[in-house]
């Protein structure tokens, strides 16, 4: 991938450009379909798989090459060098682990039960491989046993076809499989059953306890071929011949076939989160036949659909690419959560039946996807967009905690700081996605308002929060960054008021928004924890996690760096808490030119360092854009750039930090285009860096079309805007402006511009320009 360096980026090189200028029609061709790499991201803290799915799909089918260690949470990590076999579920770049239910391991030989350990590959049932092919619906690998292993997906049944050489060989069903928990001495598996019926249907139910404390899992399996004898295993011993069921913790089922070669063997697997019914039914409706080549292409073709919704033009092989890559794993959550039957479970732990047309889902991994993720489905996929509004509002009124945070499976996981389901609601709400967001009101009022609603990790110390404008960092642990947070969060309630309503509520909860100043100490010019007596800690020292970093920490994933520039939704009066513009600039620069330096404790999101801010981790991917805000539009720009292409790569170690179920990848979408939304629930984008020559975006509809001028590596530079030929001389614009569709052009140069600089041109915040 080509790069420009630091230097180049901030003050131009003087280098010819390599982007040639498109003529006006250009773009009436459209570009190429992207191609997506699935194993981008596989690699390095990405933490993404390479088995096929369907856009937002219940079942995620993939090999599985660990479940101990952090960097396999999604079950898989490109270089492990070999495969335990294949499981049903999955999690997309998440920052821990679970699922990974109903292992299928085809092979030949002595019948093994456990896995073995990574590093000794040659021990246990898990196996070297070769040949490995990934594609959006599609996945194919050659095992050591000779087994080619093939797979394919509909939305709710995943089906194998292995082919075995000539000879005996065995499927080994490993029910007691999942993601090891390190940490929590729990039983991980209990309440599990496995049943074969006469009709050869292999069923099974367990209760999981990892990340997802007691999510069921229910599966309906059938093969293509008998075997010829069937052998169950509780706790690993053997069970009596003949037997047909077996109960216990630690379940295995292993069919045996004397000549496995003479034909296929073709397996197909529904599952339900609410009853072997469920997952009957999931097999009976989506995969009634042995049709695998055909359910292939179907799944290719539903794919092909979908990643249709973006096409570029310009940049070099590799961005594409990760452009297309970046795609493919913003369609891969939220999750499908309900049955055919329209039957799912709520984070009330009951079993509800979504209404026609409205189903639910799982799989919200909203402290990083209302940043980015979000905002981009309301572009491209508006019709999902009102899905999980929706839902949302659905999850919030069945909830005993209210708003969701990091929903998984029908369990509230409470997992990061903050309730920003408000925020996906809130910004649905702004930009005109219908949605009866009155009807989540009552709880979300509750969170916002009632002591004594249920707290959870995600919301403690809301009574200091109320009490003191502040959460003391002596009573509550990441009590910076959870002050910060909650204030975005009324922010974002504020919206859901004013649609309930509620104008007073609206009125209170905007001006609490402001509590986020409360932490952000002007003597250190830092976001700074202090305690429940008003005092400040002290020596303060930004790079550290917090004033007892061996006990607790003050920031979430975060340090006082980071945590400075976390605030979204008021930037002119963190600008105004800094001195203004230029000081506020200067700060900016001493975060992107700090020394990268991080404390020996450090956990491992804090990632992608340019100075000390960190695009591996969530809490100020939107920093480079605030430049826009501070009348210096060209270093956001800049900044933007680098970040474009640097942080990404076109290859397993592509994802600079976790995925995040999305976020990262729709970070390099949105950006590549030339805008992000700093502030998702204003419905505003600050305009950046445009990576191609041109795109072109299917709105649900309507077509954006996007092109550049005079763009290329050395040329990162905006020089002018035009919309819809008109000249345009915001530095951001609105979505109701992009949604409605339209041509909006680029002029690139090599030197920074004053376009965008004047204060009537910069991107409003809180309601407001800047003073």
């Amino acid at each position: 991938m080509t790069t420009a360096s630091r230097r180049e980026l901030l003050v131009g090189s003087g280098l010819a450009a390599l982007g040639a200028t498109l003529p006006g029609d250009a773009i009436a061709a459209r570009p190429d379909p992207l191609r997506p790499d699935l194993f981008i991201g596989t690699g390095g803290h990405g933490h993404t798989y390479p088995g096929p799915t369907l856009p937002f799909g219940m079942v995620q089918l993939g090999p599985d090459t660990d479940n101990t260690r952090w960097d396999s949470c999604s079950g898989y990590h490109q270089g492990d060098g070999s495969i335990m076999g294949f499981s049903h579920t999955h999690l997309s770049g998440t920052g821990i682990g679970d699922m990974l239910d109903v292992l299928v391991v085809p092979t030949r030989g002595p019948l093994e039960l456990q896995a073995g350990v990574l590093g000794k590959p040659d021990e246990g049932y898990r196996q070297r491989f070769s040949e490995e092919l990934a594609e959006p619906g599609y996945y194919r690998v050659r095992l050591e046993s000779g087994v080619l292993a093939e797979l394919t997906v509909t939305e709710r049944t995943g089906l194998h076809r292995y082919t075995f050489p000539q000879g005996p060989g065995h499927l080994l069903i490993d029910f007691a499989h999942a993601v090891v928990d390190t940490w929590d001495k729990g039983t991980l598996v209990e309440q599990a059953s496995l049943t074969l019926s006469p009709d050869g249907m292999l069923t099974g139910s367990r209760r999981v306890n990892r990340w997802a404390k007691g999510r069921h899992i229910h599966f309906a399996m059938q093969l293509s071929r008998r075997p010829d004898r069937v052998q169950f295993f509780s706790e690993d011993q053997s069970q009596p011949a003949g037997a047909n069921t077996v109960t216990g913790k630690r379940l295995k089922a292993a069919l045996f076939f004397d000549n496995a070669g003479a034909a296929p063997v073709l397996v197909k697997t529904g599952i339900s989160a609410v009853d072997l019914a469920g997952a009957r039914q999931a097999l009976s409706t989506e995969a009634p036949g042995w049709t695998f080549d055909a359910t292939r292409r179907t799944a290719a073709r539903t794919w092909a659909q979908a990643l249709d919704c973006i096409r570029v033009e310009g940049g070099t092989p590799a961005q594409r690419t990760i452009m297309a890559s970046a795609l493919y794993h913003a369609l891969l959550s939220p999750t499908l959560f309900t049955d055919v039957d329209g039957r799912y479970v709520g984070l009330d732990r009951q079993v509800h039946k979504a209404a026609a047309g409205t189903p639910a889902y799982s799989t919200y991994s909203l402290w990083d996807t209302y940043r980015a993720l979000h905002p981009l489905l309301t572009l491209v996929r508006p019709e999902m967009a009102e899905r999980f509004a929706r839902d949302l509002v659905r999850q919030t009124q069945e909830s005993p905690t209210g708003p969701p945070v990091w929903p998984l499976q029908g369990v509230e996981t409470a997992c990061m700081i903050g309730w920003h389901a408000v925020s996906v609601m809130a910004e649905a709400c702004a930009k005109g996605i219908k949605a009866d967001y009155a009807a989540a009101w009552p709880q979300i009022r509750r969170r916002a308002f009632d002591r004594d609603f249920p707290d959870i990790d995600s919301t403690l110390g809301r009574g200091f929060y109320y009490d003191l404008g502040f959460i003391p960092a002596d009573k509550v642990w990441e009590s910076v960054s959870r002050t910060q947070e909650y204030a975005y969060d009324d922010w974002a309630m504020a919206v859901l008021a004013d649609a309930a309503g509620a104008r007073e509520d609206a009125a209170t909860l905007r001006k609490r928004s402001l509590n986020y100043r409360n932490v952000i100490s002007q003597e250190v010019g830092f976001a700074r924890p202090r305690f429940a007596d008003g005092s400040w800690w002290t020596p303060y020292d930004p790079i550290q996690l917090g004033h007892n970093p061996e006990k607790q920490r003050d920031y979430t994933e975060a340090n006082g760096w980071q945590a400075t520039f976390l605030n979204q939704h008021d930037v002119y009066g963190l600008i105004e808490l800094f001195g203004g513009d230029a000081a506020f600039e200067r700060k900016l620069d001493a975060l992107f030119t700090a020394p990268s330096t991080l404390p020996r404790n450090a956990p491992p999101d804090i990632s992608g360092l340019v100075g000390q801010y960190a695009h591996g981790n969530e809490p100020d991917q939107h920093a480079a854009y605030l430049y826009a805000y501070a009348g210096a539009p060209w270093k956001t720009q800049a900044m933007v750039r680098r970040l474009l292409t640097e942080m990404y790569k076109a290859d397993p170690d592509g994802v600079i930090g976790n995925d995040d179920c999305g976020q990262t990848s729709a970070w390099f979408i949105l950006s590549s285009l030339g805008f992000y939304p700093v502030d998702p629930v204003s419905g505003v984008y600050v305009f950046g860096s445009p990576l191609f020559d041109a795109a072109e975006l299917d709105l649900g509809g309507r077509k954006l079309r996007i092109r550049t001028t005079g763009n290329g590596p050395d040329a990162p530079y905006i020089q002018s805007v035009q919309w819809n030929g008109q000249p345009w001389t915001r530095g951001w614009i609105s979505h109701a402006d992009l949604a409605k569709g339209g041509e909006l052009v680029f002029a690139m140069g090599t030197r920074p511009s004053r376009f965008g600089a004047a204060k009537a041109d910069r991107p409003p915040s809180y309601g407001r320009g800047p003073a």
